[in-house]
């Protein structure tokens, strides 16, 4: 409630400070305010002392209540509503191609580096309201898993039923994976158009030159942040499958195609990050969320509810009340 409680000129305040100059003085000049009589001696009479001599202070405190109030209402009391809206002034429009060969399923990210990723990629997501997003999936070759679109629940539920399938076929086809994705931006009409491609491997598949995939990006205004996941050195990786169906695990040496990563990212304007924990994965995202800002301009409504007119009123009921005592009962013009 105090919250959207202010007063617009609160320096009128100051003027309470004759306050207590007022009451010094009426104390002082009370014993005045009464007709004496001196006599020799009270004997004989009998005393009474009048109840309007003992009320009569409430004049005076009546008068301190409308001055109160009259300096209250010029300090302007009101009430602020604020209501805001938003409008995004640049949009931006975004593809995260996403490498899904059975490299991913390797454990040197918790619990694997492919969930590793959706986890923080959906973070990434949720965190981009006003931007529209698509995803691209890739191993031997690519596909659009989904378009770009604002809806959000969408593109989670996309995100969140990505998972290795041998109905790609295995490798790593990096220019398949970022021509997929500029094909799915190349027609986009948002001020800025973002591809974040992500791997952990070489280019070793796919029909497309990385080169060439980098040059369409290019000349279709479209940025590149490229990233490398996997750890330094040796990792847990698929190395087979068992009778049962399921993945036979052995270490095997990380090997990413860093230069050819760093050469995407310069040749667009993006950046090439390495992702060698979960951790660093996260960061990675998050610093990519920092340098993609969409501008969003925000409008701020003030309704406003002036107050100080039933201060007015108050005081000068107060003063009317005080006058018409003055006069009648207390017959008095001190």
């Amino acid at each position: 409630m105090l919250d959207n409680f202010v007063f617009e000129n609160p320096q009128w305040f100051w003027l309470f400070l004759i306050m207590p100059v007022l009451i010094a003085w009426y104390i002082i000049k009370r014993g005045k305010q009464t007709a004496e009589l001196k006599i020799s001696t009270i004997k004989g009479f009998k005393v009474k002392q009048s109840w309007l001599v003992n009320i009569r202070p409430l004049l005076f405190v009546l008068r301190l209540l409308a001055l109160a109030f009259l300096i209250t209402a010029m300090a302007r009391p009101r009430t602020v509503a604020v209501s805001t809206k938003t409008k995004t002034t640049k949009g931006i429009d975004i593809v995260m191609a996403i490498d899904v060969s059975a490299s991913m399923l390797a454990r040197d990210l918790r619990p694997n580096r492919l969930e590793a990723l959706k986890d923080v990629a959906s973070e990434f997501i949720q965190g981009r309201p006003n931007d529209r997003i698509g995803i691209v999936l890739y191993a031997g070759e690519s596909y659009t898993k989904t378009p770009i679109t604002s809806d959000k629940s969408i593109v989670l539920g996309a995100l969140n039923d990505v998972k290795f399938s041998e109905v790609l076929e295995n490798g790593t086809a990096i220019g398949m994976g970022l021509a997929t994705s500029v094909n799915r931006l190349k027609d986009s009409k948002a001020l800025s158009k973002v591809i974040i491609l992500l791997t952990d491997g070489v280019n070793n598949s796919g029909t497309i030159d990385p080169k060439l995939a980098s040059e369409l990006a290019v000349e279709y205004g479209i940025k590149t942040y490229t990233i490398g996941i996997g750890s330094n050195g040796m990792a847990l990786s698929p190395i087979g499958i068992k009778s049962n169906g399921q993945f036979q695990y052995g270490n095997q040496k990380v090997e990413i195609d860093e230069d050819l990563l760093k050469q995407i990212a310069t040749a667009t304007g993006g950046q090439y990050f390495r992702a060698t924990n979960n951790q660093k994965l996260e960061a990675i995202y998050e610093e990519i969320n920092k340098l993609e800002k969409t501008e969003v301009e925000e409008f701020k409504f003030y309704n406003y509810k002036e107050l100080f007119r039933s201060l007015v009123l108050a005081a000068l009921g107060l003063i009317v009340v005080e006058v018409l005592l003055r006069f009648t009962i207390f017959r008095s013009f001190v």
